[in-house]
């Protein structure tokens, strides 16, 4: 089934590259974070063209469940346990930035994308005692937290954190309108980049672009070195489905329990998510299980969309923004937003505008690329490095199955028909045609 996004609208495609030109920066992928970029950079007087393998949107940005928050999860009281209370505060401010230009940029555009105000909330079945020492960690990092034991949810809570002013919106009603003021090429994917003296070449099927700067908005970053970014990030599916006849939430909701649902409504639809699982590492029979719950908790209703969706992860849990490495001054990234890529789009759209417009942030230093926060990422980086060491030796002797990214033996997703990396995350249909990075060919 189609997502609930592409079933309501529909961006009208654009051409390939029709061969090689030059510009002033050039952006890897048109998904929202890319879009933004170039959006912000055009805004500040740059000449920029945008490069998508697929079509715009076509990849997280439809899979999103499109919450625009500042409430990632334990994540404030994370903060201030391994980075401090300033780190905290300036995570808070970015993120509170972001919902607030959402709603400035939307309303100045009157860009019709259903986007709506409401709450926050995080929710467990099992204890209060995490949530109220977030509720803590919120408030001290200047947002305001409500803790309480009431939800609209059909089932008792032993606790939940509510952050007010937060929003939700339609993802592809808002692309179609920022993307429509740019020049974009689909169906045409980035083969290399090339960092010369003066400028970045970029290859691609159709001809080289010329630029100056050059920014990796491609999900992720597909370049081994420099960045060594497959040694600091992995990748998660979660499943969602959209149901019709369910009971109506006026706000959103995450439960922070091992097997915690999402909850948030739209137009007619409730969207039920949950049974997520590292990439190549498959849950067992998540649709049934999100079926099932869905017919527990609200009867009646019935299943109008289903979807998976891919969110890169990062050692310290907060996202990679900014220069690439320090061998590359002029390449950039966005990626590991966790799962929370709407406001991280934002947020990254804004940094990186800044950036290569020559000016520095406050913010730049939370969110570089370069960091390594060893209290922060040490128990993500030893299991990271497990699996990924496991699935390199496999692949050793599976030539047939191996992920062109680093030859990483590949296991099989009988939910989505796919071969999918249990290391970095690449995936494949049945016929082994690439449907996600890092990988850049099809595996035949």
């Amino acid at each position: 089934m189609k997502t609930i996004w592409t079933q309501s609208t529909s961006i009208p495609s654009r051409n390939r590259l029709p061969g090689s030109l030059s510009t002033d920066v050039a952006v890897i992928g048109a998904g929202l974070a890319g879009v933004l970029t170039a959006y912000y950079l055009s805004q500040a007087g740059k000449q920029v063209v945008v490069l998508e393998a697929d079509r715009i949107g076509s990849g997280q940005t439809e899979g999103t469940t499109a919450k625009i928050t500042s409430q990632h999860g334990l994540i404030y009281q994370k903060i201030q346990t391994y980075m401090g209370n300033g780190s905290a505060r300036l995570y808070a401010s970015a993120n509170q930035k972001a919902i607030l230009e959402y709603q400035r940029l939307i309303n100045a555009r009157s860009i019709f994308c259903d986007f709506e105000k409401c709450s926050a909330c995080l929710y467990s079945l099992k204890s209060p005692h995490s949530l109220q020492k977030e509720s803590r960690a919120a408030m001290e990092s200047g947002i305001h937290s409500q803790f309480s034991t009431d939800t609209e949810l059909p089932f008792p809570v032993k606790g939940a954190v509510y952050f007010s002013n937060q929003a939700q919106f339609h993802p592809l009603k808002f692309l179609d309108s920022i993307s429509s003021l740019l020049t974009i090429y689909e169906k045409t994917p980035v083969l290399s980049v090339k960092q010369k003296k003066k400028h970045q070449v970029l290859s691609t099927p159709y001809g080289n672009v010329s630029a100056r700067d050059v920014v990796f908005a491609c999900h992720y970053p597909f370049p081994l070195i420099p960045g060594y970014f497959f040694l600091k990030m992995y990748q998660q599916r979660s499943y969602v489905l959209a149901l019709s006849h369910a009971a109506r939430l006026q706000n959103m909701y995450l439960g922070i329990d091992k097997e915690g649902l999402s909850f948030r409504f739209t137009g007619n639809a409730l969207l039920l998510g949950g049974f997520g699982h590292r990439t190549g590492k498959p849950s067992p029979h998540p649709y049934k299980s999100l079926a099932y719950t869905a017919g527990r908790l609200y009867p009646g209703s019935e299943i109008i969309g289903r979807w998976s969706a891919q969110d890169c992860i990062t050692l310290d849990h907060l996202p990679y923004i900014g220069r690439f490495s320090s061998k590359t001054p002029h390449w950039y990234v966005a990626t590991g937003f966790q799962k929370w890529g709407m406001t991280s789009s934002m947020v990254a759209a804004h940094l990186l505008t800044n950036s290569i417009c020559g000016h520095s942030s406050v913010y730049d230093p939370l969110f570089t690329p370069s960091r390594f926060r060893l209290r922060a990422s040490a128990a993500e980086f030893i299991v990271h490095s497990t699996e990924s060491g496991k699935g390199l030796l496999s692949g050793i002797g599976n030539k047939d199955r191996r992920c062109p990214h680093m030859g990483c033996k590949l296991t099989w997703n009988p939910e989505e028909h796919t071969w999918e990396c249990p290391c970095h995350g690449s995936r494949f249909d049945s016929q082994g045609i690439l449907k996600d990075g890092p990988g850049q060919k099809n595996l035949f």
